[in-house]
Order: C-alpha cells, then structure tokens, then sequence
C-alpha cells in the first residue's frame, strides 16, 4: 500500500488549514507530486492537462468528467491519463458486470434525471458551470457517465441518433435533456436518457438478455433478475457511503489496480461522442 505524505490544492478559494496555490504556475516544485487530480471547470480541463504534462513525466493524473469540452489534438505524453468516471466502482454496475458477462444482450434502457436547482442545494443552479455551455455545462457533459458505463459494460457505440437540447423554464442556456437510441459493435439496443427536469432523482437501466430481464437501480442498491419463468431475484446492495466509488477509484490508480479505472482513451471516445451530438432547439 502506498503511503500518502501530503495533498495540496490549486484553487481560487480561501480554505483555512490547507496547503494550496492559487494557479499552477504558482507550484514550483511540481515534479514533487506524483498524482495529480484536475476537477477544475470542464472548459478548462484540456488547458491544465496540457500545462502539467509540459512540466512532468512519467506521473498519474486524474481528469474529471467529462476529458474536455470538445475535441482538441492529440496530447503528446508519457504520463499516466484517467478520465474520473467513478461510477465504474459502483456496487450495483460491478454486480451488474458479472451478472452479464456471459449474456447476450439484446436491449438496455438507461435513464438518469435530478431536477437542477435540487441537485447541489447549496448553490444557487444558476451560478454553476452546468447552466453554463461556454463552462462546458450541459446535462449531455453533466451525466456523461451513462456514456460511458453503457460502452463499458455493453461495447463501443457504433451507430447513434438523438435529440440533445432544452425543454425547460430552467435559467440556463445549457442542455436540460439529452435522449439517444444507439447501437454497440455487440449489436446491442441502447436507449439512453438524462436530464435536469426530473423532480424524482432516478437513476436505473432495465436490460434483456437472451435469458434473463435485470432491472439495476443504482440510487437505491438493488437488482432484480427475472428468468425466462418470469422468477424474480432481489438483491439489496449494501448502502455505502457517498465517497465509496471515488476512494475505490483513486486507491484503484494508486495502487496500479487499473483493471476498472477508465482510461485517457476510452475518456477520449466519450469526448468524441459527445462532440457529434448537435444541440439543436426544438
């Protein structure tokens, strides 16, 4: 286990009793880090990855989601990407993932929604960089982890049409809906959507296999596994607490346990998809 001697942070923000800098450009000894995490504002993230990996090499770092905003050139370096796309460590998608390994899947519907002003009640949703499209905000960016927990666990997209745009009264000028209906290399149906409208927070798939029907609620922990007898199978997940997915990540990259961890490239093709998706007003 790799023992951690201290974390300090780049931010804007006056936090008493922790170590931080104001810009990168105010780190000076930064080739004494060896893991760098960038959760700065989505439009930023290709600025900042670009300016660490001119100063080092061979080091970890951890890009938030999404990689970037749009599609930039190619990044020349020896260091170490990742793309923090924690849901991967999620209990119910790491059963799921099991459960399906061996299944031909024919089709799976994921749906994702909280309603905007609720999801971060201590800031006014107004202000955040998701109402923001410059920021790189927008729910298709937002809750691109179904993009990729979908290509993760169901293959590449190889075929996708959607609507992407905005239907609410929200005060944003950002995506509040995005709904898609894709193809994988496996020949697998998605039916994908995610929005900031919904006033009951979801998030769950329903998939078809060739032998069974799963429905997986990943805010409530439970699966439920119908055979072709229509026998049910429930499954209460252990409720872990909201910091489970991101510890196992980082101690995942940490420790070189990089089986699950999503990768610069896989975090590129999901770049990549987003990109040719058109907002469009209805």
């Amino acid at each position: 286990m790799i023992r951690i001697e201290c974390i300090d942070l780049v931010t804007k923000q006056n936090i008493s009793g922790v170590s931080s800098f104001k810009t990168l450009s105010d780190v000076k000894d930064i080739q004494y880090y060896d893991y760098f995490i960038i959760a700065s504002e989505t439009s930023k993230h290709y600025e900042h990855l670009k300016y660490i990996c001119s100063k080092v090499e061979n080091k970890k770092i951890l890009v938030e989601k999404p990689l970037y905003d749009k599609t930039y050139k190619l990044l020349e370096s020896n260091n170490l990407i990742f793309t923090a796309y924690n849901l991967r460590f999620h209990p119910v998608l790491e059963k799921l993932k099991n459960e399906i390994e061996k299944e031909h899947v024919y089709y799976v519907n994921a749906i994702c929604g909280q309603y905007l002003p609720t999801w971060r009640p201590d800031q006014d949703y107004r202000l955040s960089y998701s109402a923001n499209i410059e920021q790189g905000g927008g729910v298709l960016r937002d809750l691109s982890h179904e993009l990729d927990y979908l290509t993760w666990l169901f293959g590449d997209i190889n075929k996708i049409d959607s609507i992407n745009t905005k239907v609410s009264e929200l005060d944003i000028n950002s995506d509040d809906i995005f709904t898609a209906i894709a193809v994988t290399k496996n020949k697998t149906i998605l039916n994908v959507t995610v929005d900031y409208i919904s006033k009951a927070p979801m998030r769950r798939l329903i998939i078809h296999t060739e032998n069974k029907t799963i429905e997986a609620d990943i805010i409530h922990n439970r699966i439920a596994i119908s055979d072709r007898d229509t026998k049910e199978d429930i499954t209460f997940l252990d409720k872990k607490d909201k910091n489970h997915t991101y510890k196992k990540m980082h101690e995942s990259i940490i420790n070189d346990e990089l089986d699950v961890v999503c990768s610069f490239d896989a975090g590129k093709k999901i770049v990549n998809l987003i990109d040719g998706i058109e907002f469009k007003e209805l």
